[in-house]
């Protein structure tokens, strides 16, 4: 059987399914020869056993116990030596890093005849002691999951009671005091007292680790970064290194290059006299790199030295936590940085122009999300908005909400359709639900590399840190500005994560510069570094990419913006949008005729309004591909609704007042009315029921056409009839439309290269594509329906009801709307794709549902073999980008 636990000697970076992140990057530090204190790691099986049977494997105590004694020997010191202990920390360690959502407990070891052993063997009785009741907290939260604030309150009293305002102002008697005040608690709360057993206390928090892996902050963060959940996490136990102890000792973070811009130079946080937490917990604010330079110049040459070695040995950003000891410097851990939208962009263009990776892996480091990041406004500065604080800019963008002190208030809000700002003194991963529902994060303690910054900058969202200037009540639902005035829970305010400016109010935004780029307005050569790094990534995907991008666009003006942004055509375009306003009128009376001589004087109307349209969208298209889907939606929806119609006949039956149209329209809605009507009477049905209604929408797409072409212009038209079950109803529309396109070209004596094709949005036509590709010369998988047809959902109901339980429950790990169902779903995309082009060989694929926008499912298309993906105008760079990233294993 494979060894569950191994030391940081025999691994490597290329090891994290088994050693985890952290554990890999600390083999291949250990490697390199780079300082780091020696230690072992559990690895990932052992987790998933543990899972799985609710016991750790049989074997890995004895195998602990084994490394430990090793670790001792090589350490000359034993764990919980009353004269010259050993203390270790646990860690976690995931394959893919997820920042604060799972636990560690550090000074393993320690206890009451430890900590005078330690507090004579360092000659520094307050550094013993403030270790030991870092330990009880940390053991107490943690491994027993008792409240924090127990804690917390506690030390907020013995710093009143002192009369200071920070921990490192304690003595050794506060702390000392607070060690028992802590043991107390957790005998209290627990029913049990603290173990004085280190090796008891090593199990207890190895275990605390494996099962934060399964806690709704780690569960809630994996559905989001769509982390697999049966990954489990290692666990790394190492040789503690003591940032407090005293003014030659720290801790801190670092990064190699900036990662909220990605401009080059070394930037990072500093605590004195300080543990690695306090630095990440954000619970005091950090000094900067360059105080370091200041304070410890030797250290800091040397971890300048490192950070360079290990950017080119990974040949990326690296993030960096690291430990001074009385001088001497230790590497704690490294890492492939979390970065910002702007910071992955700008660092993947300037490793690429400085020869360090290729095109095809700066490709690689980009992604679609991190591009519709980018395409967000930000805020108008010089409109009279005057900064009420100034915190650092720890994550970009513009947000503007209504301030709330609680995640729970903040979700709920979000969920009420009102958009807020998450205000805290600093952030925890038991924020982490609220920083997801919020626009943005502003705390008043912490720096760039605290919780909330490096968690907001994952997730995208909006952060200023550190605005200490900020007093923060959360108790009270409030905070308080520099001049004393009081902003409560429920006001709007305005935070810059660019510039870490706070605002109160509104403050007004403008648009992105990379949209204004997609827009053509600005000349990415002289445009700020972040245009000039998607242009060139941009210039990549669209040299590297074989899917071709469309987009769904149902006017002119979409339509031209959609070229603009690059859409090689129109995948979708909705004629049922054309007939809303003043013209849903027309469908009324269409509706309400009672023989083809009073349809066809409708038709007659519609008839040129419909040409117009399509004219438009042709000569915004320039020549390019533009499929339009005739009338889908059920006819009740261009009725009043029945209820407001049937009380309003009854109040005029009453008055006396009877109305001739509107018991007509009653009578109408009556007919038509369903009790299922996305499975009625739509798409091709229509088409069938109404006579002349297909016939008259082909005509006018055809007739444009020709003018088009008349006029000297291109159009490419391509005919989708929507809902198709059988080859026969195709087959049946077909010929009304062939017969349209031969009056008209014999009318403008023109060709017209049109195509006729389907939407696959039924299983029943995935299941016989094979067939229906004999009357059709495309498919185009509307994605939205298949999705609701295949699973039996209704979409409009089921999001808002059960979907939050399947997500929680793990049923889903995304909604199959947001990211295609592969299995289901997909599945039955490839089984048409397949019948399709074994019957033709020629036929053109596509996708118009939403999922033509998602940068997951654009993967799953481009494997399909599909031609192209068509999406919302504004996502269509963001499609360009992925169908790159597709072409490259991105």
């Amino acid at each position: 059987m494979a060894p569950f636990v191994h030391e940081f000697e025999s691994g490597s970076k290329e090891q994290k399914d088994l050693l985890g992140g952290k554990g890999a990057n600390l083999a291949e530090m250990t490697r390199l020869g780079i300082p780091v204190p020696p230690g072992f790691t559990i690895t990932t099986d052992a987790c998933r056993h543990y899972l799985a049977h609710g016991e750790a494997p049989e074997g890995l105590w004895g195998e602990v116990e084994a490394h430990v004694a090793t670790l001792e020997q090589r350490m000359g010191r034993r764990l919980g030596d009353p004269g010259d202990p050993l203390l270790v920390s646990v860690r976690s360690g995931a394959k893919f890093s997820m920042p604060g959502m799972m636990e560690t407990v550090l000074n393993v070891g320690l206890g009451d005849a430890a900590v005078e052993g330690l507090a004579h063997q360092t000659g520094d009785p307050r550094f013993a002691w403030d270790s030991y009741r870092r330990l009880l907290q940390m053991y107490g939260k943690t491994v027993l999951g008792l409240d924090g604030d127990l804690f917390e309150d506690a030390i907020d009293a013995a710093k009143r009671a002192r009369g200071v305002t920070a921990d490192v102002d304690l003595d050794v008697d506060d702390l000392r005091g607070l060690a028992a005040r802590f043991q107390e608690v957790i005998l209290r709360e627990s029913g049990a007292p603290f173990p004085q057993e280190p090796l008891e206390q090593l199990r207890a928090a190895v275990v605390a680790v494996f099962d934060s892996w399964n806690s709704d902050r780690a569960a809630l963060y994996r559905r989001r970064e769509r982390i697999p959940a049966d990954l489990g996490t290692a666990v790394n136990i190492q040789a503690m290194a003591f940032g407090n102890r005293g003014a030659d000792s720290g801790s801190g973070v670092a990064f190699t290059r900036d990662p909220a811009t990605g401009e080059r130079g070394t930037y990072g946080d500093y605590l004195p006299d300080a543990q690695g937490e306090d630095v990440v917990a954000g619970v005091r604010n950090t000094l900067t790199l360059a105080d370091l330079e200041r304070i410890d110049p030797a250290s800091y040459r040397e971890l300048l030295e490192i950070m360079a070695r290990l950017e080119e040995h990974y040949r990326d950003m690296c993030d960096i936590e690291f430990t001074i000891e009385r001088g001497r410097l230790w590497m704690l851990q490294t890492r492939v940085g979390k970065r910002t939208a702007e910071a992955a962009f700008r660092i993947a263009t300037d490793l690429l122009e400085e020869g360090v990776i290729t095109e095809e892996e700066a490709l690689s480091r980009v992604t679609g999300e991190q591009l519709a990041q980018l395409m967000f406004p930000h805020f108008v500065h010089g409109g009279g908005a005057e900064a009420v604080a100034t915190g650092m800019a720890a994550s970009p963008g513009a947000a503007v909400g209504q301030a709330v002190f609680d995640s729970d208030t903040a979700v709920r809000m979000t969920q009420e359709g009102t958009p807020v700002i998450l205000v805290r003194r600093e952030t925890t991963p038991d924020d982490l639900h609220g920083m997801v529902a919020a626009r943005g994060i502003l705390t008043s303690r912490g720096g760039k590399t605290s919780h909330a910054a490096v968690v907001a900058r994952g997730m995208g969202r909006t952060c200023v840190c550190g605005a200490e200037a900020l007093d923060v009540d959360t108790r009270a639902g409030c905070l308080t500005l520099p001049d004393g005035t009081v902003v409560r829970q429920g006001e709007t305010i305005s935070i810059d994560g660019s510039t870490g400016e706070v605002f109160r109010g509104e403050v007004d935004v403008a648009p992105s510069p990379v949209v204004r780029y997609f827009e053509g307005e600005v000349d990415p050569q002289d445009a700020p570094p972040v245009v000039r790094a998607v242009h060139r990534m941009m210039e990549v995907a669209d040299r590297r990419r074989r899917l071709r991008v469309r987009a769904n666009a149902d006017n002119a003006a979409d339509a031209a913006r959609a070229a603009r942004f690059g859409a090689e055509g129109i995948g979708l375009a909705r004629t049922e949008h054309m007939f809303l306003g003043e013209r849903r009128a027309m469908v009324e009376r269409l509706i309400l005729a009672e023989g083809d001589e009073e349809r066809q004087v409708v038709f007659d109307e519609l008839l040129p309004l419909q040409r117009r349209d399509f004219v438009e969208l042709f000569e915004a298209m320039g020549g390019r591909p533009v499929t339009v889907r005739l009338l889908d939606p059920p006819l009740h929806e261009f009725l009043p609704d029945l209820t407001e119609l049937s009380v309003r006949v009854a109040i005029e039956d009453e008055r006396g007042e009877h109305s001739e149209r509107d018991t007509a329209l009653l009578r109408a809605v009556l007919r038509l009315h369903e009790q299922n009507p996305m499975l009625g009477l739509r798409g091709v049905r229509l088409g069938l029921a109404i006579p002349g209604l297909f016939a008259m929408q082909a005509r006018a797409v055809l007739e444009a056409a020709a003018l088009v072409v008349e006029a000297g212009g291109q159009a490419r038209p391509e005919i989708m009839v929507p809902l198709v079950g059988d080859v026969r109803e195709l087959r049946a529309i077909r010929e009304e439309i062939d017969a349209a396109a031969h009056e008209v070209r014999v009318a403008h004596a023109v060709h017209l290269d049109h195509l006729v094709g389907t939407m696959i949005e039924l299983p029943r036509a995935a299941l016989t594509a094979g067939e229906i590709a004999q009357t059709a010369d495309f498919f185009s998988f509307g994605t939205n329906d298949l999705t609701q047809t295949t699973w039996g959902f209704s979409r409009d109901d089921v999001e808002s009801s059960f979907f939050s339980r399947y997500l929680e429950k793990g049923i889903f790990g995304v909604s199959p709307f947001e990211t295609i169902d592969r299995t289901g779903v997909g599945r039955l995309v490839q089984i048409a794709a397949w019948e399709g082009r074994q019957t033709r060989g020629d036929l053109k694929l596509g996708v118009c549902g939403e999922h033509g926008g998602d940068p997951e499912s654009i993967g799953f298309f481009d494997e399909s073999g599909l031609d192209y993906v068509s999406c919302s105008p504004f996502r269509v760079p963001v499609a360009r980008l992925e169908a790159g990233r597709c072409a490259v294993g991105g």
